[in-house]
């Protein structure tokens, strides 16, 4: 959101930055009191809908989702670093059983595709 010369900063309600003004809206709003709260005005406060990037950021931030996110990124690098290791036993090289970086067998099967074709041609 740009602002334009005639419009200040003051007006727009995020950048408040003294915590007794933000206090005091939510005050205003029912979320907050000095006093205590029973459940039933908690209940008022987290009543309010969440938009779906925060229910989004909620969802993410609960141990179950990163461990699920952490076994699902786990399964698909292994199964990114077998196909590596299929690419890499068609492949020819001397000594047989070099280790080459991904970016290398890449850079080989690319020149040894290249080769098999002109052999094709000849």
């Amino acid at each position: 959101m740009m602002l334009s010369p005639d419009q200040a900063e003051a007006d727009l309600s995020w950048t408040q930055s003294d915590p007794e003004t933000v206090l005091n809206g939510m005050k205003s709003a029912g979320c907050a009191s000095d006093e205590p709260t029973d459940g039933e005005a908690k209940t008022k406060c987290l009543a309010q809908p969440l938009s779906r990037e925060e229910k989004r950021r909620r969802r993410r931030a609960t141990a179950k989702y990163r461990s699920a996110h952490a076994t699902r990124e786990r399964i698909r690098v292994e199964a990114f670093n077998v196909a590596f290791a299929e690419l890499r036993k068609l492949l020819p090289t001397l000594p047989p059983d070099k280790k080459l970086s991904k970016i290398e067998i890449l850079r080989l099967a690319i020149c040894y595709i290249s080769y098999l074709n002109h052999v094709l041609d000849v």
